[in-house]
């Protein structure tokens, strides 16, 4: 499908209520197998797929016809395939959701995050992860293919020409050890998958090793059911999807891609849309301060660009400390006062040191893309050290603190640029300053996490963007340098059996509204022919990957292997996908 310029909304609509027509009565919902899932529950569970679908008949008489299609291996269609494959996404939900869970807690062990000392597919982590992936393959009677540690390929064999893809992966954005601590003071291991009621914390547990796992046992499931597929599957499993997805543009030379592609990386029911996610880096040399003067000499903040971080610090030495640490502790409240007000409540800690004074303020975490579900504290730190009245020495941390302030503030809509806009399907444009570090080339980096929607290229962005930043420059006499790169939005054309199926699946399996979404999410679907999200996050729910503390909520793990399964039969049996 090619992008385009049409009213997305509009063909939401009509869409999910053309849904009405696909969804028989003669299909199982939600209330069927929720009725299903307490009984296995509640009695002895059943040996195999074959008596979980006798039980099933027993109260549910529709279910019979496709049950004895199914025993007797006949093809199946309409509605028995649907039933067959629905109880069938039940039955691995119900039967291997512990094994999962265990999957997964191995997953979140392996820290796939990247080093930018070793090219990724010669991380010890990645190949370990690849021949994690291998080993569960083989148990599962499933085919592997590891492309050059770039790619991890798992299939399933269809009895036609065609295929399908699933998209994945395995690398995962670095954790602030000091923020994974729950509200009653226990410490995570962001690297050690902890289960709290129906909460599994861990890095990677939403995105993306979650979903690896999920869709593993659905595969696993499919093929010991022996209900064909006539379409394979192909799941890729990419492994620097949070820094690029050169691994992806690596793949594209060595191999054909799948005509058709089904993301598991972003949300529900079924994303068609993408923002355009952009890394707006801007350098400022570093200067030295006169001792005599008290001067910001280290601040960081988030540990990735794409990541709102829970905390900033900032840490003065230098000049009169006494006075500069009343000043603080004096403006502190009505700091607080004034712009708790604005974005979200939010603290600020102040610590006398041997050498200087700590500061740390404290917000909400969040995904870069979604700067609306946290409450960024590098710009709120940034404001403070304006705003308290210390008089600070002008080296490069303090020009940092002044840009962020004079060209994003607390919003993250653009508006103290003036750039703002909003497209009516995709979204606003959002600006957040999320990552500040000192490189080994001496100079200061503040990187800003954009997100692009439809109504403008990024050549346009980026040239509107870099103005704005030169005019602040040159006013103030601040000599820095900006590199920003800046990728396109994606928009698909949301029509089609495969996506009109998902759509199904999702509706009848939550009982929820389906209809195509967009997301501000950025993911490697725009570069995959035909793709469509699907999952994992919930709508209505705050999305953790990137967070402190990410988890993945049991209940819906449980929705992704139903749904997951489901997926797999339907999709890998559909006559034409268009």
């Amino acid at each position: 499908m090619q992008q385009s310029r049409f009213s997305l909304s509009a063909l939401s609509l009509g869409l999910a209520l053309a849904l009405g027509s696909l969804a028989h009565a003669e299909t199982i919902r939600k209330p069927q197998l929720d009725q299903l899932a307490a009984a296995w529950q509640a009695g002895k569970p059943p040996a195999d797929f074959s008596a979980f679908l006798a039980q099933a008949e027993k109260t549910n008489p529709e279910l019979k016809p496709g049950g004895a299609a199914y025993r007797k291996k006949a093809p199946l269609a309409g509605d028995d395939l649907v039933n067959i494959a629905r109880l069938l996404g039940l039955y691995n939900r119900l039967k291997n959701q512990q094994a999962v869970i265990a999957s997964i807690g191995t997953m979140v062990a392996i820290p796939t995050v990247r080093n930018v000392q070793v090219p990724p597919h010669e991380s010890a982590p990645i190949i370990e992860f690849g021949q994690l992936v291998q080993k569960m393959a083989g148990d599962f009677g499933l085919a592997y293919r590891n492309v050059d540690n770039r790619i991890f390929e798992v299939s399933l064999k269809g009895t036609g020409s065609e295929e399908f893809g699933i998209l994945t992966h395995s690398d995962v954005v670095p954790a602030v050890l000091s923020e994974w601590v729950l509200d009653d003071g226990t410490r995570l291991d962001p690297f050690k998958m902890t289960r709290v009621g129906d909460f599994l914390y861990g890095r990677g547990t939403i995105d993306d090793k979650g979903s690896i796992a999920a869709v593993l046992y659905a595969m696993k499931t499919v093929k010991e059911s022996g209900l064909p597929i006539e379409r394979s599957i192909r799941l890729m499993i990419e492994t620097t999807e949070e820094t690029g997805g050169d691994a992806m543009q690596y793949y594209r030379t060595k191999t054909q891609l799948p005509a058709y592609n089904i993301v598991l990386d972003s949300k529900y029911p079924a994303v068609v849309a993408e923002k355009g996610s952009g890394a707006l880096k801007v350098f400022f040399p570093a200067e030295t301060a006169d001792g005599a003067s008290t001067a910001i000499t280290a601040m960081s903040a988030a540990a990735s660009a794409n990541a709102i971080s829970q905390t900033a610090t900032a840490v003065l030495k230098g000049g009169d400390q006494a006075a500069a640490l009343a000043k603080l502790e004096a403006a502190k409240p009505a700091f607080l006062q004034k712009y708790e007000g604005q974005g979200g409540k939010f603290s600020i800690d102040i610590a006398r040191g041997a050498d200087g004074i700590g500061l740390k303020v404290t917000g909400v975490s969040a995904h870069g893309s979604r700067p609306e579900e946290g409450v960024n504290p590098l710009p709120r730190l940034a404001l403070f050290l304006q705003e308290s009245g210390v008089p600070l020495a002008p080296n490069h941390y303090l020009k940092a603190v002044k840009y962020i302030d004079a060209l994003y503030g607390t919003g993250y809509l653009g508006e103290k640029m003036g750039l703002g806009y909003a497209d009516d399907f995709m979204g606003p444009l959002t600006f957040s300053p999320n990552l500040v570090r000192m490189g080994s080339d001496g100079r200061l980096e503040v990187t800003v996490n954009a997100r692009m929607p439809r109504g403008r290229t990024p050549e346009e962005l980026k040239a509107q963007v870099t103005q704005k930043i030169d005019a602040w420059a040159n006013a103030n006499n601040v000599k820095l340098e900006v590199a920003y790169e800046q990728g396109n939005w994606m928009a698909r054309d949301p029509k089609g059996a495969w996506l009109s199926t998902l759509l199904n699946i999702y509706g009848d399996t939550t009982g929820l509204e389906a209809r195509p979404v967009p997301t501000a999410g950025s993911t490697t679907a725009k570069l995959m022919p035909n793709a469509i999200n699907f999952g994992p996050a919930m709508p209505g729910k705050k999305y953790t990957a990137h967070n402190a503390k990410e988890y993945k909520e049991v209940p819906d793990l449980d929705a992704d292997l139903q749904m997951f399964t489901e997926m797999l039969v339907r999709i890998g049996n559909l006559k034409q996908m268009q």
